[in-house]
């Protein structure tokens, strides 16, 4: 077998498990898309490409009787937007402070990151719970506002930490030379070349509140403070009828602020990927 055919071979196995992948990431989106815009409530009536499309149950959504929609959709995007500034701001100082800083227990915070971010938040639940109703935060946008970003810092500071260490120290160096003070060169400085893992870490504590139940169903308790995962379950539950195909149609709307979160910082974030998994 010649040098010519392996290299087929091998590129139509690539195409293939490509195409695997793709269909198993499509498929449900696709059917998602189609459920939407089907009438009916019923999964089971509704097909991929419906025949007779309809918008209706995304009017339903924000203009339906007792509709919410609009209330959580705010409550989610306050609450998503709310922890991406405030998990930047936490994990650009502890980022730096791990890459251009050392200090006693270094290497054990590091650690112990490590080994935060393997546990999920989930399994803290009772303590979360105490915890916030010992502070009078139960029913509080601003408890999982705090849990959120909490849950954000350690993988991150692990991503913000490897893409510093890849800046070279001599621009520190010769900005202190200048007279320039430590906060000076962090803004100044290290800060704007750190555009792409700041996207980076933009989209993931974006996205992480936008999925998350458990928690949110922990702490918030009153309908007009729930957030899109609890309000769009009791579509499918018994208290609101059920309504599969307009639950459909509020899953996919979240979708657009996260796609047009990532068209714009599109560029940096698969920069961000690729240097910031480095160690230092």
């Amino acid at each position: 077998m010649g040098s010519k055919q392996k290299k087929l071979i091998r590129l139509s196995i690539t195409y293939f498990i490509l195409f695997i992948a793709s269909a198993c990431i499509m498929y449900p989106l696709l059917w998602t898309i189609g459920a939407s815009f089907n009438p009916g409530n019923s999964l089971m009536s509704t097909s991929m490409f419906p025949k007779n499309p309809t918008f209706s149950h995304f009017t339903e959504l924000f203009f339906g009787q007792g509709a919410l929609y609009a209330k959580w959709y705010w409550n989610s995007m306050k609450i998503s937007i709310a922890t991406m500034i405030l998990t930047l701001i936490l994990v650009s100082f502890t980022g730096y402070a791990f890459s251009r800083f050392r200090f006693k227990g270094r290497k054990n915070g590091l650690l112990l990151f490590l080994l935060l971010q393997m546990i999920p938040q989930f399994s803290a639940l009772i303590a979360i719970f105490v915890l916030a109703q010992m502070l009078g935060l139960i029913n509080s946008h601003l408890a999982l506002i705090l849990i959120y970003a909490g849950g954000q810092i350690p993988m991150n500071t692990y991503l913000m930490k490897g893409y510093l260490d890849a800046i070279p120290k001599d621009l520190d160096e010769s900005a202190r030379m200048d007279g320039a003070g430590h906060f000076r060169i962090f803004i100044q400085i290290i800060m704007p070349l750190a555009k792409p893992i700041l996207a980076v870490v933009a989209i993931n504590s974006f996205t992480g509140p936008l999925g998350d139940f458990i928690i949110s169903s922990v702490i918030v308790r009153s309908p007009e403070m729930y957030t899109l995962p609890i309000g769009l379950y009791n579509l499918v539950s018994d208290k609101m009828g059920a309504s599969y195909t307009t639950f459909a149609a509020g899953a996919l709307l979240i979708a657009v602020p996260v796609a047009l979160l990532f068209l714009v910082l599109q560029k940096q974030f698969v920069s961000g990927l690729t240097q910031g998994g480095t160690k230092g």
